[in-house]
């Protein structure tokens, strides 16, 4: 047994590894819990570990195969039934020969549509399992470990509980560790903690039981970037046991829920399947045992014929192709959808809950107000760009700074601004580059911070250049989290040597005795503290991170200096206060959110104060709207987190498993849920939610892949146009739910009452099959391209547990269903008794049906049938457009898919009747000009279904409660 072994009394495993408080030990305590030395491990004792723990990498979750995915899409019970149907025809086909023209041509076009749907589906499913593969990609390929005494390069995958590694500025953190030295060390940890700010890190024990993430400063994470400093660890926890780890793991054990279409279309499906089932079987029956003559093989083709008529062939179809209209129409407005039925789930959002850096916020800090001089400027601008001004202020502490309208025209000629300029740019260690990816934009290397001052020293007309030719760097003391300063010391053209020092103003004003003002330094007395102090705190609570600025020259200056004997006697300049400020389009976006009647939330890892205060600078809060921290969310049950979610609107300081309480939460309450993020942190939500919505320029790949649709420029507002396109697309999709399902049942039950009445069967599978998918699949799918309904924003979103086939959908159903039966049914028995002189077994004798003599008189009729159908039902179709107005109210001004494809439907359907090549092929015969104008006279009446009117529909889509989208 190893020393590792022995010092955690025989329980060492990862799981017992990332259940201790690390964060709590002294450095003695944690090289003895831990089993090494100042030294590292040795080889053998690293393969040991390696061998007992496994591999520092990320575990892939088992995957379903590309086989078993593929046969998956044909367990849907529409499917299933025209499996069946498959089959049988097949069967027929093989031992019957009266319709051996027919049945393979069933088979086969029913085939090639499931296939067809098959594979679409299995390509949209095969591109989507990869969220995990961007998690491996994400890990530190290779990392400094100290082992037998000596530092070496090994793989992050071999590193081990135990390890001492080291890492510095630009590194990426190879495993979950406890540091043991850190020299000015800062870590971006926004991926994990939403914090717009690199932390700053320490080695002192931290005595919490289980503080945040955010607040374990003397721990560094997996993956997380080194953005200044350096610094050595103990690797404490590796792979799935990491922070990392966990959210993979969560990521993994998320299982992503139907969307509210699938759900609909599912539960339509097993009606369906249903009623097509007991119609089947009742006809087979009634036809064997009840209509003796008919031949067992001939009642299965009718049985097919009705399964076939009952099922809507077309519609998967048609909602595929409109998603994907749907998601040609996101691309245009920057979004890209990676799940189809998204794009309706959309339609249907009760709930945004967004993070707040880069997606509420630029993810870029940026200097808001300066104050030197006992004067407040305004700083206009964003981002790294230096395009920006500088205002007096007519207020002090105003978070919007309001601005006198005086514009400072050359602020770096003014001696106070000009000093704190020349601070910003020398005190300094990040550099902005050009951005190749974007023209004129800016990139930043280095704290976001620092990035900021430079950008602050350039707006005012201080470039670095300058500054720096007139100065020349002789040493720097770096900034540590007990100090909170940085100094530069410099020497200048002149020979003068400075020490120019950076820092949190209760870090730097107790050490301040004089103050630059008026143009002179003079002595600082309490009131000037106090007065420094009360603008730092205003600024604070405006949720700005503030920074002093001091100088002091240095006549007697020595290497030798301590940091103490440098950093004291300081002349004060002045104070800066900068935030990651709210993208300018949110605030309009969260506007237009709620007159939709959706509920912004915000979800951040970041501070309470500061979240509140960005809530509310865009209008998704009151300013002193409650907030809810992780804390306090680790204490509640999920029944009081239901409760929370109700009214409160903000959520700070939370860990990734906090953001999935939250989500179910909200969903519990029956809402539907968009979850947008960036960081690896959000990852585990974003699957979670109804709709994962990822940014696509600063989005994590882990975040993207788990997500449902990316935003490609990381707009919030881009989000609205989203939940718009989903509202028409899920608007559409009834339009053409309400056609197919008002033709399919006119077709059952028109089949089954001429069969009941010992009628020959009066439209074959074929006819079925041209109807369900060359009549109506056209028509359907240009119902899909519709025009939006006027005001689509204006109401609320359809309540989460309305059904696609509500009351007033069912009631145009049964009518045009039924309106259609009846006037085929009239067309069908006319033509007989036009034919025969009267209508067999209902107005005169009985017919065997099966003689030959009789299939003229069959065909004829049949064909009457199949037209009078297609016409109907293309006059009919003008009904759906409009889910509140009779067709007589409605414009078709804009409908010009929809013109073109019933005129093209309708001329295919009457070449079959004319043409004889096509009359073979589906079994018809030429009409004469009297059936031509009984047809059209009739069917016509398909445009007199006023079915809103006549049942008085209501609206549906209500909403959820109004105290919930408040």
């Amino acid at each position: 047994m190893n020393r590792f072994n022995r010092a955690l009394t025989g329980s060492a495993s990862l799981v017992a590894l990332s259940s201790e408080s690390w964060h709590s030990y002294t450095q003695d305590e944690l090289f003895r819990r831990l089993g090494t030395t100042e030294d590292g491990l040795t080889d053998d004792e690293a393969r040991e570990r390696l061998s007992q723990f496994g591999p520092n990498r990320i575990e892939e979750a088992k995957r379903r195969g590309p086989l078993r995915m593929f046969l998956e899409q044909f367990t849907n019970p529409m499917v299933v039934i025209l499996l069946i149907a498959v089959a049988v025809s097949l069967v027929i086909f093989s031992i019957h020969g009266s319709h051996e023209e027919e049945a393979p041509i069933d088979a086969i076009v029913i085939l090639a549509i499931l296939m067809l749907n098959a594979v679409f589906g299995f390509v949209q499913e095969y591109k989507s399992e990869k969220a995990l593969e961007s998690l491996k990609e994400l890990a530190a390929p290779r990392a400094r470990v100290r082992r037998n005494g000596r530092w070496q390069e090994v793989d992050s995958a071999d590193i081990v509980p135990g390890d001492l590694v080291a890492f510095e500025s630009g590194d990426r953190i190879p495993a979950d560790a406890r540091l043991i030295s850190a020299v000015g060390l800062s870590v971006d940890e926004s991926a994990f903690t939403g914090e717009s700010v690199p932390v700053g890190k320490s080695t002192e024990p931290i005595p919490t039981e289980r503080p945040p993430l955010g607040d374990m400063v003397n721990m560094v994470f997996q993956s997380t970037i080194v953005t200044s400093g350096k610094g050595t660890a103990l690797v404490t926890t590796t792979g799935m046991s990491t922070e990392f780890g966990r959210i993979a793991t969560l990521v993994q054990e998320t299982k992503k829920e139907m969307t509210p279409l699938q759900h609909d279309l599912a539960d339509l499906g097993r009606r369906l399947g249903i009623l097509v089932v007991c119609l089947s079987v009742l006809i087979f029956f009634t036809e064997v045992f009840i209509i003796v003559y008919q031949d067992w093989t001939e009642s299965l083709f009718v049985a097919v014929a009705l399964a076939v008529a009952a099922v809507p062939e077309g519609l998967p179809a048609v909602v595929t192709v409109t998603l994907a209209i749907g998601v040609q129409r996101m691309v245009k407005k920057n979004a890209v959808v990676r799940r189809l039925p998204s794009v309706e789930t959309l339609g249907s959002v009760t709930i945004i809950c967004s993070d707040k850096t880069g997606t509420i916020t630029k993810n870029e800090m940026t200097v808001r107000q300066v104050y030197v001089n006992r004067t407040m400027y305004a700083v206009t601008g964003s981002g790294y760009n230096n395009a920006g001004a500088f205002y007096l202020t007519q207020e002090q502490h105003e978070c919007e700074a309001i601005t006198s309208g005086e514009r400072v025209s050359s602020p770096s000629e003014d001696p106070h601004l000009a000093r704190l300029f020349e601070i910003c740019q020398l005190c300094n260690n990040a550099v902005l580059e050009p951005d190749s990816s974007v023209q004129g934009a800016w990139k930043l290397v280095g704290d976001p911070t620092e990035g900021a001052l430079l950008v602050l020293a350039e707006k005012g007309g201080l470039a670095r250049a300058s500054a720096i030719g007139k100065h020349e760097q002789v040493t720097e003391i770096e900034f540590t989290s007990e100090r909170k300063r940085m100094t530069s010391i410099v020497r200048t053209n002149t020979g003068v040597m400075l020490a120019l020092t950076k820092g949190a103003p209760e870090a730097l004003i107790p050490y301040s005795d004089r103050i630059l003002e008026a143009g002179i330094e003079r002595p600082m007395n309490a009131a000037d503290k106090e007065r420094l102090m009360a603008v730092s705190n205003g600024m604070a609570a405006c949720a700005m991170r503030v920074l002093g600025f001091a100088y002091r020259r240095l006549d007697d200056y020595s290497s030798s200096m301590s940091p103490e004997e440098v950093e004291r006697e300081l002349v004060f300049v002045g104070l800066v206060g900068m935030m990651d400020p709210p993208r300018d389009e949110v605030y309009e976006a969260v506007r237009k959110c709620r007159r939709a009647g959706i509920r912004p939330i915000m979800i951040t890892g970041d501070h309470e104060l500061t979240a509140q205060a960005i809530a509310g600078r865009v209008g998704l809060a009151d300013d002193n709207a409650s907030v809810i921290g992780g804390s306090r969310i680790q204490s509640m049950t999920d029944e009081a987190l239901k409760e929370a979610v109700h009214s409160t609107s903000v959520f700070a300081r939370v860990a990734p498993e906090h953001k999935l309480r939250i989500v179910g939460a909200l969903k519990a309450r029956g809402h539907v849920v968009a979850m947008t993020g960036d960081g690896v942190n959000d990852a585990p939500a974003i699957k979670s939610a109804d709709v994962g919505v990822a940014m696509g320029i600063r989005g994590a790949d882990v975040t993207k892949e788990s997500s449902d649709l990316v935003l490609l420029d990381d707009n919030f507002a881009t989000i609205v146009a989203a939940i718009e396109t989903g509202r028409e697309v899920y608007a559409n999709i009834r339009k053409f739910v309400r056609f197919l399902l008002s033709t399919n049942t006119g077709e059952v039950v028109f089949v089954f009452a001429m069969i009941i009445l010992g009628l020959p069967i009066p439209l074959l599978p074929v006819q079925i099959l041209w109807i369900n998918l060359v009549t109506d699949g056209l028509p359907a799918l240009a119902l899909g391209v519709d025009p939006p309904e006027r005001g689509i924003m204006d109401r609320p979103p359809r309540r989460p547990g309305q059904r696609i086939l509500d009351a007033g959908m069912v009631k145009l159903i049964a009518l045009g269903g039924f309106l259609g039966a009846l006037i085929t049914a009239a067309i069908f028995l006319g033509s007989i008794w036009s034919q025969v002189g009267y209508v067999p077994g209902i107005t005169g004798p009985a017919m065997d049906w099966s003689l030959a003599a009789s299939q003229p008189v069959v065909e004829r009729a049949r064909t009457n049938a199949f037209i009078a159908l297609v016409i109907y039902q293309l006059a009919f179709i003008w009904n759906c457009r409009d889910e509140y107005n009779p067709v007589w109210k409605t414009h078709i001004r804009g409908s010009k898919h929809l013109i073109a494809a019933v005129l093209f439907s309708l001329s295919l359907s009457v070449s079959v009747v004319v043409f004889p090549p096509l009359q073979f092929a589906l079994g018809t015969v030429a009409l004469s000009a009297m059936e031509w104008l009984a047809i059209a006279a009739l069917t016509s009446l398909g445009l007199l279904v006023p079915a809103y009117k006549v049942f008085g529909h209501h609206r549906g889509g209500t909403g959820v409660e109004q105290s919930d989208t408040d």
